[in-house]
């Protein structure tokens, strides 16, 4: 068993971080103040292949494993999470087309998107429909055309923002088989959005409503099969599960370092605080808590990689352990920074406020248990 990353991972790790440091770190703060992200950062991603990290390669994308696009997001989310978490979003979006997509869409969807000159938000979230996404009201009537879809989605990530949604809608029957997937392009007739959350974090995120008004969708831009669509969407969630995950190490090691670095400048009763055994104990706590996140992430994106039966458990199992380890250790990190902490100059209160909603996402902890709880059950 090698534990080792491959030379050509380590190169991807230092890539991405790279990257992040010279064209995020710097920003971020601005960026959360302004609440959106310049568009011109993505195409700059998206010529380094991070557009598309999971997409085959012959239809143009990067093909990496999804061990290997988790090391990317827990480089990137070491300068910011906000960021990192948005990319994420737009793979699984891109992915889902290379998926499940004709020919013809690929063809038609996949080169821009892969190169980040069209951004893509996922919507599947209402309003009344959250943990039971299979509940999910927003409804499209075949025309000859294609498509009419009425409904309102719920906390999207770009919405106003995007280029292209991916809708989850009811085309059929009540419940997970009645729905289908559609691409609803900016710009769409009766496509309008709600006004700007104003959220604990992710604030760079342009967040919205999406409501659909009677907005037409061409037969073309029906992803896949009807009736299928929330299949797709669940399909990506092992995947984005690993990704915020991701996104919490990431973070989580920022908050680590940039406290070792505090600790040996800060001075109390004539000695620098990480002279305080006491507070050494604690410093050891947190780097015993990210080493172990680390491995298990990286355990359950290998298993999702090997296509391993108990995958989905562990991918379950990892999204909680590593966004709840991630959150206290930034927590303690602005603890131990003191009342420092607590301002934004630090860099430690934004690490806090970003990855307090990862423990939601993607799936809320409660539910990683019942996946969890369930496999156990029906193996025992």
């Amino acid at each position: 068993m090698d534990f080792a990353l491959s030379e050509e991972q380590t190169a991807i790790f230092d890539m991405a971080h790279a990257f992040g440091q010279e064209h995020i770190a710097p920003f971020a703060r601005d960026w959360e103040q302004a609440g959106t992200i310049p568009r011109d950062l993505w195409p700059r991603i998206g010529e380094l292949g991070l557009g598309g990290l999971y997409v085959r390669e012959e239809s143009g994308g990067s093909g990496l494993s999804r061990l290997d696009a988790t090391l990317v997001f827990e480089a990137l989310s070491m300068a910011c999470p906000s960021v990192a978490a948005f990319l994420s979003i737009h793979n699984m979006c891109v992915k889902m087309i290379d998926a499940f997509g004709s020919d013809e869409m690929r063809a038609r969807l996949l080169p821009a998107g892969l190169a980040m000159d069209t951004v893509y938000s996922y919507c599947l979230t209402e309003p009344g429909s959250g943990s039971d996404a299979a509940a999910l009201k927003t409804r499209a009537v075949k025309t000859n055309e294609g498509y009419r879809v009425t409904g309102t989605k719920a906390f999207i990530s770009g919405g106003g923002y995007s280029d292209a949604y991916v809708v989850m809608c009811r085309t059929g029957e009540d419940g997970p088989k009645g729905i289908s997937a559609l691409i609803v392009e900016d710009g769409s007739e009766g496509l309008s959005f709600g006004g700007l959350e104003d959220k604990m974090g992710w604030r760079s995120q342009p967040t919205r409503q999406v409501q659909l008004d009677d907005c037409p969708v061409a037969s073309e831009n029906l992803l896949g099969e009807e009736g299928r669509g929330f299949s797709y969407a669940m399909a990506g969630l092992d995947g984005g599960r690993l990704n915020i995950s991701a996104c919490s190490l990431g973070a989580a090691q920022t908050g680590l370092d940039l406290t070792l670095g505090y600790m040996g400048e800060r001075r109390a009763f004539g000695k620098p605080i990480d002279q305080f055994q006491a507070l050494q104990f604690r410093l050891a706590d947190m780097e015993i808590e990210v080493q172990a996140a680390r491995t298990f992430l990286r355990q359950a994106a290998w298993k999702l990689d090997t296509g391993a039966p108990d995958a989905t458990k562990f991918c379950a199992m990892a999204k909680k352990f590593v966004t709840e380890t991630g959150s206290e250790v930034v927590d303690q990190c602005l603890q131990l920074h003191g009342g420092y902490g607590y301002l934004a100059d630090y860099g430690i209160e934004k690490l806090v406020r970003d990855l307090r909603v990862h423990q939601i996402l993607e799936g809320t902890n409660e539910i990683m248990r019942v996946i969890v709880a369930r496999h156990m059950l029906a193996n025992r």
